[in-house]
């Protein structure tokens, strides 16, 4: 099983009601979950109320805990924008439909895992659960490769085997080839209608055991965002990019209703008891109308780009809005209020380490800010914004003080106090890395052509270790303290002793820039990690090299010893982190979940758990024990 947590979530809405006003009662505020470095584009929440999911353009979805705010799980595995989530009225799967990748992925809530992928053929806007479970409908575009074909479909897929409908007593599909694109679909509470908006300015309604048409709803002047059907399944909400929102009787066609607002309207929900009718639109601005009268109720002006989605709790007390601006928040629907927001950092994680308890992680990010993360609960501690991207970030050995690489300095911090205490300055070129002695006396700091030992205690540098030609980019002390192996972008690695000063070993093997360097616990074999796609690792009495481990396809950026030695963990520029048998070299595991880049990954203190960053901006955390 593989525990993901991510870090940040971020999600924007607008909604727009309309024209008749019931004076508002305060200026409304939102709880606001934060993790997802695009824009938020769906928002859902389970059938129990429990969690909030959430589809972003940053490729990711994340499941959120309602209660507490923090983030549960981050599912990842599309490569493209995730328009569209939803959960099956059971609440025991989750389906996301990906635009580019034309594909619609069904995931376990459990436990996180894919279930199956579903491949429609065409990017997939929208998707929606029939009432029991047993269909799941997805509406996309043309197929790659196939423009002007002019068959935009609706499909139908069985849930339990993942197979598409294919007769026409099945459900083969809908062929709406007057349709350019459906954007948003939804079911009948009966299950027996289906409803389609798409941007050529209609909805439609389907016979859903027959795939007919039963009618088509004109009236628009611009594309349909969003469809809703009221909960007795008598009216149809539709919300349009033409500033109004209308409502239709489901029965006759008619037109019941137009609202109008100021900006386009993006997204719409009703409450669970059909008595409210929430909006979101371009201007960020979520609102709330009675269903009935479509007097406003609400006005919910707090995200700062378009809201794409917009969900109810079950109970109905709660409205979740997802948003562009990278953050989904979460509204107390009596009063109007913020209840939480789910807020993104916006910036490349780069660097990842676990205090020596096992109760921290240590964060670095590419927008200049050091952060803790508290494992069990999730919340974050920002400590500070140093002058340049942190690249590096290592505990010392007692865990009170942490190091942060940054632009030319280094910065060593408080970790009980959240403050800095000091600030190491002397590298004439950007700090690459950091390392602590076991005894948590000295800091080493790599940089160009050198390393810098300082005094932690101090602050005094006491020795500029000179010897590789290129960029020095990793360091790591041996067990006993009595060594320091740098890595090069010359390809090289140099081990120093630490006393001294003088250059014990210098280790050539690799054909690419060693980005990573570390110790096994016995001190007696060093890992190095490299742009030549490849792991080495040496005899540190002898400077030989033991073996070559070979698999990732782009270059390794980061190796890890298991506290037992008994394993090293690689992460890679192709997105997976690999598990290595020290003893025998062989490859026991790869695992994939992480969109991007693997910077960086890290064994916590009882070895039962990896940590990874990559360019996806999430943290994710792997059990060990199942990959053995």
């Amino acid at each position: 099983m593989r525990r993901r947590t991510a870090i940040a979530l971020s999600l924007t809405l607008l909604v727009g009601c309309l024209s008749a006003t019931v004076a508002p009662e305060a200026v409304p505020q939102a709880v606001t979950f934060g993790g997802h470095t695009r824009g938020v584009t769906s928002v859902a929440f389970s059938p129990d109320g429990v969690l909030v999911a959430s589809g972003s353009a940053d490729n990711t979805v994340r499941l959120w805990d309602v209660a507490t705010g923090q983030e549960v799980r981050t599912l990842s595995g599309h490569t493209s924008s995730v328009r569209s989530v939803a959960f099956s009225p059971d609440g025991t799967l989750l389906a996301s439909a990906g635009t580019d990748d034309a594909t619609v992925r069904l995931w376990s809530v459990a436990t996180g895992a894919v279930v199956r992928t579903l491949e429609p053929g065409g990017p997939v806007e929208s998707i929606a659960f029939s009432p029991d479970g047993r269909i799941l409908v997805s509406g996309s575009g043309e197929p790659p490769g196939c423009p002007g074909s002019g068959h935009d479909l609706v499909r139908f897929w069985d849930v339990a085997t993942g197979k598409e409908l294919r007769t026409r007593s099945e459900h083969t599909y809908i062929d709406v080839r007057r349709v350019t694109d459906v954007v948003s679909l939804a079911f009948s509470p009966d299950g027996q209608l289906l409803a389609s908006g798409s941007v050529d300015s209609t909805v439609k309604l389907w016979d859903v055991a027959t795939g007919v048409e039963v009618r088509t709803l004109a009236g628009n002047a611009d594309s349909i965002y969003s469809v809703a059907f009221s909960p007795d399944g008598k009216l149809l909400a539709t919300a349009s990019q033409d500033m109004t929102m209308k409502l239709w009787n489901v029965a006759t066609g008619a037109l019941v209703r137009t609202h109008t607002g100021d900006n386009g309207i993006r997204s719409i929900a009703f409450s669970p008891d059909g008595r409210l009718l929430a909006s979101g639109d371009a201007g960020g601005t979520v609102k709330l109308c009675d269903a009935a009268t479509g007097a406003e109720v609400y006005t919910l002006a707090s995200h700062a780009a378009p809201v794409a989605s917009l969900s109810f709790s079950p109970d109905g007390n709660l409205l979740a809005s997802g948003s562009w601006d990278n953050t989904v928040k979460l509204w107390d629907v009596s009063k109007g209020t913020e209840v939480r927001t789910l807020g993104s950092h916006g910036w490349d994680l780069t660097s990842i380490a676990f205090s020596p308890d096992g109760a921290l992680l240590a964060l670095g990010w590419r927008g200049w800010q050091v952060k803790l993360w508290h494992v069990e609960t999730g919340e974050e501690v920002l400590l500070a914004h140093q002058s340049g991207a942190v690249v590096a970030v290592a505990f010392s050995p007692d865990g009170k003080l942490l190091a942060s690489g940054s632009g030319r300095e280094v910065k060593l911090w408080d970790v009980a106090m959240e403050a800095e205490v000091r600030t190491l300055e002397g590298h004439t070129q950007d700090v690459g890395s950091v390392a602590f002695s076991p005894d948590g006396t000295i800091l080493a700091s790599g940089s160009w052509q050198e390393v810098r030992l300082w005094s932690v205690s101090t602050g005094t540098q006491l020795r500029i270790l000179e010897g590789h030609d290129q960029d020095g980019d990793s360091v790591a002390f041996s067990p006993d303290g009595a060594l320091l192996a740098s890595g090069s972008s010359d390809g090289k690695i140099v081990l120093w002793r630490v006393s001294t000063g003088a250059e014990v070993h210098t280790l050539a093997g690799h054909t690419a820039w060693v980005f990573s360097v570390a110790f096994s616990p016995d001190g007696k074999t060093l890992a190095s990690a490299s742009g030549d796609n490849t792991i080495m690792l040496w005899d540190v009495a002898t400077g030989t090299p033991l073996r070559t481990l070979a698999g990732h396809t782009q270059c390794v950026a980061s190796v890890a010893f298991s506290p037992d030695g008994a394993l090293v963990a690689s992460g890679s520029g192709d997105g997976t982190i690999k598990l290595w048998n020290v003893a025998s070299g062989a490859e026991l595991r790869t695992l994939v979940g992480q969109m991007g880049a693997v910077y960086s990954v890290a064994f916590s203190p009882d070895g039962t758990l990896i940590a990874s960053v990559s360019k996806d901006n999430a943290v994710q955390l792997w059990e060990v024990q199942e990959t053995k």
